[in-house]
């Protein structure tokens, strides 16, 4: 009976050890990882200038721009859902904190900490009329998108008769603020700016959250079968306000990087960026339909993103072929991702 109940698992395909190259294949982040190695080496043939130092630190500042975005939006699409207010609610939040300091007079940290209310609950909204209405993210926030896009440019006209904030450079914790949010680190003679460090925290927190933690597994339960989920006992709806509200909060702190490296913002910038985030994280290996990918994958998603756009310049190419390379890659990308996720279903 002993060696009947020890030949049972060892025999059940179920338990059956994967080996290490298994294992490797299975990651969605494989696919954006050997095109980033391929697409670096490819820079370096063609462009003299991109191996340089200081080169490559502008790289990883195209990056980080993208990729602390990147971060908030590949949870949201592991949990099965867009958002399409990203780009506009970066500006928006921007805007909250240099109107606000600027025309009350206040330090420049109490219109952060305003901002991050007011952002925190635009992502709120978002979440909580998804979930209330049923109906498509797409199209939630496809409404919230052209709201905030025509109220950041209404309101900054009405308060400042411009299209552009008010410049808050001389106002009371700029100089404090500028050091968390647009600062430039030196390191070996080279300037890094302070983004490219807070990315890279950002992929971390997502990562140790996805995998490490049970609000990671519901994630992915939310997203890859939201119905089987619910009935288990994950908290869904929550989940996915969370994950709305993460969302809003990586365009807070990028907002915050805008004002206090510019001291003031336009009013329409953002638009269309959103769907540059949602490459970053397709091209990392999360898939449109929710439920896999990892934040890992989007950080080199958005690192290819930064090497494309900065490669063309370095190249000499005409930068009018960017678009079409971005949509080279994320289509070849989506159908790596296709190949992966059915030979992890095999």
């Amino acid at each position: 009976m002993a060696q009947a109940v020890t030949a049972g698992p060892a025999g059940d395909e179920r338990l059956a050890r994967r080996s290490p190259l298994r294992r490797l294949l299975g990651r969605p982040e494989l696919g954006a990882l050997l095109g980033a190695v391929a697409l670096f080496v490819f820079f370096s043939v063609v462009a003299d200038a991109f191996l340089q130092a200081s080169s490559f630190s502008t790289v990883l500042y195209a990056s980080s721009t993208f990729g602390i975005m990147a971060v908030g939006v590949s949870l949201l699409m592991i949990g099965g859902e867009f958002d399409l207010s990203a780009g506009v609610m970066v500006t928006s939040s921007a805007l909250i904190a240099a109107l606000t300091s600027y025309q009350l007079t206040l330090n420049v940290w109490a219109g952060v900490a305003i901002s991050l209310v007011l952002t925190l609950a635009l992502g709120f909204l978002n979440g909580l009329l998804y979930v209330k209405t049923g109906l498509p993210s797409f199209i939630v926030t496809l409404a919230t998108f052209f709201m905030l896009a025509g109220a950041n440019l209404g309101v900054t006209k009405a308060v400042t008769g411009n299209v552009a904030s008010d410049s808050v450079r001389d106002m009371d914790g700029f100089a404090a603020a500028r050091k968390v949010f647009a600062s430039q680190v030196d390191i070996g003679g080279v300037s890094v700016t302070v983004t490219v460090f807070w990315w890279l925290l950002f992929v971390a927190v997502a990562t140790w959250l996805l995998l490490r933690t049970r609000a990671g597994n519901w994630v992915f339960a939310a997203g890859g079968a939201a119905d089987a989920a619910r009935a288990v006992g994950v908290p869904v709806a929550r989940t996915k306000i969370a994950l709305f509200m993460g969302v809003a909060f990586c365009a807070w702190f990028l907002g915050m990087h805008l004002l206090f490296a510019f001291a003031s913002v336009q009013s329409g910038e953002g638009v269309g960026n959103e769907f540059y985030y949602i490459i970053c994280a397709v091209i990392g290996g999360c898939l449109l339909t929710g439920g896999y990918g990892s934040a890992a994958g989007a950080a080199i998603g958005a690192f290819i993103f930064g090497m494309t756009n900065k490669g063309i310049v370095y190249a000499e190419w005409n930068p009018d072929w960017f678009k079409f390379f971005l949509g080279a890659m994320l289509l070849l990308a989506t159908v790596v991702n296709l190949l992966v996720r059915r030979r992890v279903a095999r």
